[in-house]
């Protein structure tokens, strides 16, 4: 069992009225992929977040294109960065079912079940069951819940054999009323975890699993 606390990469677009002519409205962060993934060539983490689609989000459109998620990939593989596909509904599988046939992405690909964004797939068990049934042979792949679902989507990621997200990214609270922090929230995770069963792999353990380089060699 994989306990991920890797966080996501995008650009919301947000347009202004529709009575006046098209354009970008406060708010708006979009920008081309050289610029969104230029942290991620400066620092070569070990993974990086691979957002696999589009979707709406609130009144923003938070955009990916498909020559985006080209280009991203390339620039992944070429510098030993792994992606982590990051899919909001069932068609972002399929664009990263393309990526992979394309020979942009190695096998075993590893994707994050993204649930509980806003006209997103839902954090519900139907809905993740779907997601996992869709995916590629043989992935490896985790999901999350956001807000009050996180811990929801840990036991059911955990009972259809997936790993687990958590965070502040997806949740600021321990429980209503109180404020959490990610040791917290990892804890509370993690002693969920066992209790269903299963067993969290040290950081090393994982960087096996994943073909990831050692640490220190890193």
């Amino acid at each position: 069992m994989i306990i991920d606390l890797t966080g996501g990469m995008g650009g919301d677009l947000v347009l202004g009225p529709d009575d006046a002519p098209l354009k970008f409205a406060a708010g708006t962060d979009f920008v081309g992929p050289r610029e969104r993934i230029a942290h991620i060539i400066d620092l070569l983490p070990e993974i990086g977040s691979l957002d696999c689609g589009s979707l709406n989000f609130g009144e923003a459109l938070y955009g990916t294109t498909p020559g985006y998620l080209r280009y991203i990939a390339q620039e992944y593989r070429s510098r030993g960065v792994r992606p982590e596909i990051e899919v909001f509904e069932l068609g972002h599988i399929e664009l990263a079912r393309q990526l992979i046939a394309e020979g942009l992405i190695d096998a075993p690909a590893l994707f994050q079940l993204c649930l509980g964004i806003t006209y997103g797939a839902p954090a519900t068990t139907a809905a993740m069951t779907a997601m996992r049934d869709a995916l590629p042979p043989g992935v490896h792949w985790s999901a999350f819940g956001v807000g009050r679902m996180q811990m929801p989507m840990v036991a059911q990621a955990t009972l259809l054999g997936g790993n687990v997200r958590v965070g502040l990214e997806d949740n600021l609270y321990l429980e209503k009323g109180v404020l959490a922090t990610n040791a917290q929230l990892v804890e509370r995770a993690v002693a969920l975890v066992e209790l269903l069963g299963a067993r969290v792999q040290s950081a090393a353990e994982v960087r096996t699993l994943l073909g990831l380089a050692p640490a220190r060699a890193r």
